[in-house]
């Protein structure tokens, strides 16, 4: 029997593959209990072109000290990683969720990156 842990380690390989087939850069997003974060990766997946999270010194100053682990955070992570990966060039991303149900904190990361301009 499979843990929660090993499905969802399984679900993000099968994702992967299916991105890095497809040879696009990603949007690859990590939550916790505590905090969210989110990075864009070259479509050879060797580098970290962008990225964000609620560890973000900057971020952190606009939480002002409330919890990292809310929908209003993700929000903020997904405006900031779009606006950072337009700077760096890169308008358009494959989504990767890393088995994460699309639901909460990521919905509402991916909804606040496309809605600063990001496609995918």
């Amino acid at each position: 029997m499979e843990t929660k842990q090993e499905a969802r380690a399984r679900r993000a390989k099968q994702t992967r593959r299916r991105i890095a087939l497809a040879r696009a850069t990603r949007l690859c997003v990590f939550r916790t209990n505590s905090h969210i974060y989110a990075a864009v990766h070259s479509a050879d997946g060797g580098q970290v072109l962008a990225a964000a999270s609620t560890n973000d010194k900057d971020l952190r100053a606009q939480l002002d000290g409330k919890s990292g682990s809310n929908k209003a955070a993700a929000a903020l992570v997904g405006a900031t990683i779009a606006k950072r990966a337009l700077a760096a060039g890169i308008s358009e991303v494959a989504f990767d969720r890393s088995g994460f149900a699309y639901h909460g904190r990521v919905k509402e990361l991916a909804d606040a990156a496309r809605e600063a301009g990001l496609k995918f």
